[in-house]
């Protein structure tokens, strides 16, 4: 293969267009990466629309990549990695390794995160060339499909609950049953937590239990969202996957003593919470930014165990605007995945 396709946007908020490129070499400590798919993140039109800092067009998103490693750079043999092997590269795409988070083990904070589709082209291609750090195996019993999405949705639910203060058998609430959110619920039910979904309209009810919650509260009914969550005796974690901050500050209410908001739905607007709503209940909210390599290997370990899976859509490369489109608009159950190959 001398040439690859990639699916790029050329200017701010512009269309998608597939082109051609010559296949590029990776150098020390990379690898390059056959994709064989890629989620659609909502995080990506962040790089779409040049809304974070250093965004350069012409712009290639994706950091939700499953594939196998097609060639390696000097130096990456020597980690473990060989031509053929099964990988997914999430939004962690790579650390500085010399910044102050970076020197104190906190990787996934680093300064200088080097993130696919911001830092580097990203997986809406058929490859990548990706540093070595940020390389996670895949389990033989996902598939590519099922991959891709955890590298991102996956990890930041997984990982965001594994690090929080529940304990199996709390009661613990994840907010929106969407891409994030449907992965979320049955992440916590396997953890062996007292699990609620909390989303809007009855309809949604049975697709929750189905997703292994043991409760489900509709955000539109009379009652409210933290008069319910305290009629089952208050959450002690509520994981906050919509990206709505008024519907975030509606849960906070609910919180048990000493509870814990736990914020990954990436909202612009100000939540409404009161020092007082904090203090006289101890409560804690705390924003988790999805996890590392090796996070992600074990995100996608613990799914291969309990037989959890993302519910996705598959679109050719060629269709990447489309696909793109679908998800921008609400319409996608859950994850829209392309595929290349």
């Amino acid at each position: 293969m001398s040439t690859y396709r990639v699916a790029q946007v050329a200017a701010a908020g512009g269309p998608f267009e597939v082109v051609e490129r010559e296949v590029p070499q990776p150098g020390p400590g990379h690898v390059r990466v056959a994709v064989e798919a890629c989620g659609i993140c909502h995080s990506d039109a962040f790089f779409v629309n040049a809304g974070l800092p250093g965004v350069t067009f012409p712009v290639v998103p994706g950091h939700e990549i499953a594939g196998r490693v097609e060639e390696l750079g000097e130096g990456v043999r020597e980690r473990g990695w060989q031509v053929g092997d099964r990988v997914a590269v999430g939004w962690f795409g790579g650390s500085c390794g010399h910044c102050t988070p970076c020197r104190q083990g906190d990787f996934v904070v680093c300064q200088n995160l080097k993130v696919p589709g911001w830092a580097y082209d990203g997986g809406f291609a058929e490859a990548v060339i990706a540093p070595a750090d940020a390389l996670a195996r895949i389990p033989d019993a996902l598939a590519a499909t099922d991959a891709g999405p955890m590298a991102c949705a996956g990890v930041t639910t997984f990982h965001g609950l594994r690090r929080s203060s529940a304990r199996p058998g709390d009661l613990v609430a994840v907010l929106g049953i969407g891409g994030l959110g449907h992965l979320g619920v049955q992440y916590a039910a396997a953890m062996g937590f007292e699990t609620v979904a909390i989303a809007r309209g009855a309809e949604k009810a049975d697709l929750a239990k189905r997703l292994g919650a043991h409760h489900y509260v509709d955000s539109t009914a009379d009652t409210s969202v933290a008069d319910a969550l305290q009629s089952l005796g208050g959450a002690k974690v509520v994981l906050a996957t919509a990206g709505n901050a008024e519907a975030i500050t509606a849960t906070v209410d609910g919180l048990s003593h000493r509870g814990e908001l736990v914020v990954i739905g990436a909202s612009p607007d100000p939540m409404g919470i009161t020092p007082v709503q904090l203090i006289m209940g101890g409560r804690v909210v705390r924003g988790h930014p999805s996890g590392t390599a090796q996070d992600v290997q074990d995100t996608m370990a613990f799914s291969a165990l309990h037989g959890i899976r993302p519910v996705v859509e598959t679109v050719p490369l060629d269709q990447a605007g489309e696909a793109y489109q679908k998800m921008l608009s609400g319409a996608a159950r859950f994850r829209m995945v392309l595929t290349s190959r």
